[in-house]
């Protein structure tokens, strides 16, 4: 069976598939950052898939991104992603033992919830300056993430919890935190946030890991 495709913003490698990765977006919904990245991902062979949590809508301030992000659902995301994990699940290409998702702040919260809500889909998880407290211990996936030096919304505290959780569930986890860098310092559309050089390198990890993780 089939599903169709949901709200959202999808990109295919030239050869056609590839493994699936879901790309959660921040808080200020589907930008056109994330449509880039998910382009981007295509290029590196990857059929990447970036659901529209707000349906629509994107916000301009952090004010909106507020009120945007306090207006979802629980039960709305949950079945928002389980139809997205659906949809790339069927192109995903034969042998690749599983999905990878990347988040970014908001999204990285539903990514970490995600392993744990569907273990058997999701085998790799990546973060970006976000967290999410809880038991991994139904996980299966491999997990990498990326922090800022200086962050207002994500604490070094919380990060560490969360590793400490990761390592408590026997997962495997990676995680960086780029110098000088605040939070979103991986969206070009942020000026006041975005760090080139941390940006490179926190791209040339993800790549190889998802690779690995994805085992293509």
């Amino acid at each position: 069976m089939s599903h169709l495709q949901p709200t959202g913003f999808l990109a295919n490698p030239a050869s056609g598939g590839g493994p699936g990765l879901l790309v959660l977006h921040p808080w200020w919904g589907l930008t056109d950052t994330m449509k880039a990245l998910c382009e981007r991902l295509a290029t590196e062979g990857f059929v990447a898939f970036a659901p529209d949590l707000y349906h629509g809508k994107v916000a301009a301030t952090i004010k909106d991104a507020e009120i945007l992000s306090s207006s979802l659902k629980s039960e709305q995301v949950k079945a928002d992603l389980a139809h997205a994990v659906a949809f790339l699940s069927d192109l995903t290409a034969k042998g690749v033992r599983g999905l990878g998702v990347i988040g970014f702040s908001l999204g990285a919260s539903y990514a970490l919830g995600l392993s744990v809500d569907d273990p058997d889909h999701i085998r790799a998880v990546v973060v970006f300056y976000g967290t999410r407290k809880g038991d991994y211990k139904r996980s299966k996936a491999a997990y990498l993430g990326h922090f800022a030096d200086t962050d207002d919304y994500e604490p070094a505290s919380d990060v560490n919890s969360l590793e400490r959780a990761l390592v408590t569930a026997g997962r495997p986890v990676t995680f960086f935190t780029y110098k000088g860098t605040g939070h979103w310092f991986f969206e070009q559309d942020r000026p006041d946030a975005y760090d080139q050089e941390a940006a490179q390198l926190a791209w040339e990890r993800t790549v190889p890991f998802l690779r690995n993780a994805l085992s293509y």
